[in-house]
């Protein structure tokens, strides 16, 4: 026995779908809905059109750091915009704001801004972090609508890599690891490089006349013996662009055993700190002291009391104690 035709009910207000082969379940379809959907279909056309009234233009590909870009507005030939009413921004990730772009900017100062009739040119001269983030073409015209405010935003990358910094374990960064380090046998040596990248860096250690390889950024020497004596070296590559590498060298000296305690750079160390320690500690002293001192000094020595006003007699209706009266008592008081 066949299978029924499916059914459909037409009415005035929605139409009711069902199919008895598949299973369906009914769906309803106003036409108030209809007329919504079609209203926001319009006006997302409406939009995409005007969207594209303002464009910019530049690198779609990350930049080598200390290269030169440019940045170009153009408007849409169907556009009525006026260019010389259009001016660039870059979003700073600092400040979380957006931030207008020219020339005389100062922290901007590698950027200069050239208009023509139907364009407006943004070159850098020298690419760096702070040229990276997002750039958009803002119209800040009174005629504006939302969709042309502002141009679809261009992301801009700058490949980029610091000095390399040696530091030593359990030191201060601050002091970091000087070129050439006179260690005492037995002790053990810990060094560490690193540096800022736009990428993660790669690191590789690797000793003057030696020709292994260490492929880490930290370097473990355990009692150290003569034979570890020599020149090392920590190099950095950055992963995207091999043109980008650091290298830093460091000198590493055993001393003899019957080496002074001071002749080590850990000696040294220490008899700088303790010198710089003892003269803080000397200079803090001293002026505890001078200020005490004075704070006594203030407590026990009153000066003299001016008592002239009780040497000299004072008559009623005198000058002194009337300034305004001109007749004068010449009766003593006291």
């Amino acid at each position: 026995m066949p299978h029924p035709p499916p059914l459909v009910v037409i009415k005035s207000e929605q139409t009711v779908i069902t199919h008895r082969e598949l299973g369906w379940t009914p769906f309803c379809f106003s036409s108030t809905v209809m007329k919504v959907v079609l209203i926001a279909a319009v006006v997302a056309l409406i939009h995409i059109h005007n969207a594209a009234t303002l464009l910019i233009k530049g690198p779609t590909q990350p930049v080598l750091e200390g290269q030169s870009f440019t940045l170009e507005c153009l408007t849409s030939d169907d556009s009525e915009l006026n260019i010389s009413r259009v001016h660039f921004e870059v979003f700073s990730q600092y400040t979380k704001r957006w931030h207008p772009v020219g020339q005389r900017s100062w922290c901007f100062y590698t950027m200069q801004v050239e208009r023509t009739e139907d364009s407006l040119s943004l070159s850098v001269l020298r690419a760096g972090r702070s040229s990276e983030g997002p750039y958009r073409c803002v119209y800040d015209g009174h005629n504006a609508t939302a969709a042309d405010v502002a141009s679809p935003l261009l992301e801009i990358y700058v490949h980029y890599m610091g000095e390399l910094s040696l530091t030593r374990k359990g030191y201060s960064s601050y002091f970091g690891a000087p070129a050439e380090l006179k260690v005492r046998p037995g002790d053990d040596l810990v060094l560490s490089c690193s540096a800022s990248s736009s990428e993660e860096p790669t690191y590789l250690w690797n000793k003057e006349g030696d020709d292994w390889f260490l492929p880490s950024s930290t370097l473990t020497l355990e009692k150290i013996t003569a034979t570890d004596e020599g020149q090392y070296t920590c190099t950095a590559k950055h992963p995207s662009v091999e043109s980008l590498s650091k290298k830093r060298s460091i000198s590493i000296t055993v001393l003899s055993k019957d080496a002074r305690w001071y002749e080590s750079s850990n000696g040294r160390l220490l008899l700088m700190t303790s010198t710089a320690a003892a003269s803080l500690l000397v200079f803090v002293v001293s002026m505890s002291v001078l200020l005490w001192r004075r704070a006594q000094s203030a407590k026990t020595c009153k000066g003299p009391i001016d008592d002239r006003s009780q040497k000299k007699p004072m008559y009623r209706s005198s000058v002194e104690s009337l300034p305004s009266s001109t007749c004068a008592d010449h009766q003593p008081l006291v």
